[in-house]
C-alpha cells in the first residue's frame, strides 16, 4: 500500500531550514553520508512515485540545483503548493496546486502508481497533510548541527510512534508512524 511520507532532515534543535529559509547548513554537513544505508536518500527515493512541496522549498531547489530551471532534478511528477505564480522548469513534470491538500492527495496517489508519495517540505505543508489525516509516516534525519532558529520541523502537535532509529554516519535516522 502506498504511503504518504514526510522525509526530511532536521537540526538537532528541530529546524528544517535556517532563519533565512536556507538549507546550506544541510548541504555543508551531508558530504560523508553512506549512500548504501537503508535510510539514505538514494534508497528512499527509489520507492517514491510522486512528490509534493511548498513554494519556498521549490524556490530553494530551483536556485541551488544546477540547471533546475531548465530540467527539473526529480524524475517523479511533482506538485508545488502555492498561491503565487512560479516559473516552472522547461523540462520535467512539475505542476502548481493552490487548493486544499485533501483535493490534491488523490492525484498524488494516482501519479505515484503504487509507489509512495514524498512530502518534501516544508513543515507547514507536512502539517496540512497531517491535519487532513493523509500523512502516514515521518522520517527525520537528525543532522549534527544546532541552528538556534528557523523553520520548525512540524509546527503543530503530531502523535507519532517510533518505527526505527539507526545511526547513519554522523546523522541519526528516525522513522515514525503517524498515530490516528
Amino acid at each position: 500500500m502506498a504511503r504518504t511520507i514526510f522525509y526530511t532532515a532536521s537540526s538537532v534543535d528541530g529546524f528544517i531550514a535556517d532563519q533565512h529559509n536556507s538549507l546550506d547548513w544541510l548541504v555543508d554537513t551531508d558530504h560523508a553520508l553512506p549512500e548504501d544505508h537503508p535510510d539514505a536518500y538514494p534508497t528512499f527515493v527509489a520507492d517514491i512515485g510522486a512528490l509534493v512541496m511548498g513554494s519556498t522549498t521549490y524556490e530553494w531547489v530551483a536556485a541551488h540545483e544546477p540547471s533546475s530551471r531548465e530540467q527539473w532534478p526529480y524524475e517523479q511528477p511533482t506538485w508545488v503548493c502555492t498561491h503565487r505564480e512560479l516559473r516552472l522548469p522547461a523540462a520535467g513534470r512539475v505542476e502548481t496546486w493552490s487548493g486544499d491538500v485533501a483535493g490534491l492527495h488523490p492525484r498524488l496517489v494516482e501519479a505515484a502508481e503504487g509507489k509512495d508519495v514524498w512530502v518534501v517540505g516544508g513543515g507547514d505543508l507536512a502539517g496540512q497533510f497531517l491535519d487532513a489525516g493523509l500523512l502516514d509516516e515521518v522520517h527525520v534525519q537528525l543532522t549534527p548541527v544546532v541552528l538556534g532558529a528557523g523553520a520548525p520541523l512540524l509546527p503543530r502537535r503530531a502523535p507519532l510512534r517510533l518505527l526505527g532509529v539507526r545511526q547513519m554516519g554522523d546523522f541519526v535516522a528516525t522513522r515514525y508512524a503517524v498515530q490516528r
